[in-house]
């Protein structure tokens, strides 16, 4: 969570209009009780003070970038083109193509330059969080067990959905044609 401990995890943005969709990633981390650090910079108005920051976080001890950006959409491959730890690129909605170009932009990297893409807008953002999780997991048994424990709370409520709906909850139950 943001403030408690070193950061493991920077989520980034290029403009305050991304923070109510870049929410999502941040609540997946403190899901998991990872510190996170939030930031807000630009690979086109701000080229400079990304790469510094970028650098300055990295020697702060951040191990994966979740970066979120729309339009053109080239902040996650700016950040991926100075770092070498993991980036998971956020696309976010916006324009006319409500978020297929930064769709393309963000998953279209040069080869050995990856930026992992996750989905368009909250969805993205919230699996952004997690799959930072998992990415840091691989060397925390704990942080394991607790994804563990996540995925099988959702399993029991796909079950409980299901029963609800066999039981004729939300306009469900057994019908016949």
């Amino acid at each position: 969570m943001e403030g408690s401990g070193r950061p493991l995890v920077a989520v980034l943005m290029g403009s305050d209009s991304d923070l109510p969709v870049m929410r999502e990633a941040e609540q997946s981390l403190a899901l998991f009780g990872i510190p996170f650090v939030t930031r807000i910079t630009s690979a086109h108005r701000a080229l400079r003070r990304t790469v510094a920051l970028v650098e300055r976080l990295e020697a702060d001890g951040v191990e994966v970038f979740v970066v979120g950006a729309g339009l053109a959409a080239h902040l996650a491959g700016v950040v991926a083109g100075v770092s070498t730890r993991p980036v998971i690129g956020v696309p976010l909605e916006g324009g006319s193509l409500r978020g297929a170009d930064a769709l393309y932009s963000t998953v279209q990297m040069p080869a050995g330059v990856p930026v992992a893409t996750v989905a368009i807008g909250k969805a993205g953002a919230r699996n952004a969080g997690i799959l930072a999780a998992e990415i840091l997991a691989v060397a925390r048994p704990e942080l394991r067990e607790r994804l563990r424990a996540f995925r099988q709370e959702l399993e029991r409520s796909v079950e409980k959905k299901d029963r609800d709906l066999a039981a004729g909850g939300a306009g469900g139950g057994e019908r016949t044609a």
